[in-house]
């Protein structure tokens, strides 16, 4: 029987594994440095938290004000806090399949956020793994959308900001890691 396909089920499926991860993961473990150059754990969840708000309310959505942050609420209450708007708002229909320009074409609100954010779900959460020293491991389905997305995303994946050089890996490398190594991040 196929996954649901409507935009708050996709980010649930996303969204679960990390909320998982920055539930059971101590905040002091979060300080530490992650792949994303100069950030810890800590400005990686922050990160997601204020670029994925930043997109849906120029997209029209309803997001309570202030945003979270993890300063004042720890970054498991603050993702919670982010992550169940963000569901709210996906869940409306009259947003989510709102049409929306992308770089890359007309998409939806919904279909936009998750060709984006849910890539950024998917490999930040190894991001956030690694700055707590938590191994992290991706499903095979997981793996699947990471190399479309990148796929996807052609030469604009190595714009300022979005991902670095690739990184060349062994042939004996797993499939996670040649990934990862895609997207800049050396997981040796």
């Amino acid at each position: 029987m196929p996954l649901p396909r409507d935009a708050a089920s996709v980010f649930d499926r996303k969204n679960t594994p990390l909320m998982r991860l920055i539930d059971a993961t101590d905040p002091r473990a979060l300080e530490g440095e992650s792949p994303c150059e100069g950030w810890s754990g800590l400005d990686v969840v922050q990160h997601l938290i204020d670029t994925q708000r930043d997109f849906l309310l120029k997209a029209g959505a309803d997001l309570p004000d202030p945003a979270p942050t993890v300063a004042a609420l720890g970054p498991a209450t603050a993702w919670r806090t982010h992550a169940e708007g963000v569901a709210r708002q996906l869940a409306d229909d009259t947003l989510a399949e709102r049409a929306y320009e992308t770089p890359f074409g007309t998409s939806t609100v919904g279909g936009a956020f998750d060709q984006f954010f849910g890539f950024d779900l998917i490999v930040h959460r190894w991001d956030i793994g690694q700055a707590a020293g938590v191994d992290v491991d991706f499903s095979e389905r997981e793996l699947d959308q990471a190399e479309t997305a990148i796929a996807g995303f052609g030469d604009a994946i190595r714009s300022d900001g979005v991902c670095g050089p690739a990184v060349e890996l062994g042939p004996d490398a797993s499939r996670q890691d040649q990934v990862l190594a895609l997207t800049g991040r050396d997981p040796r």
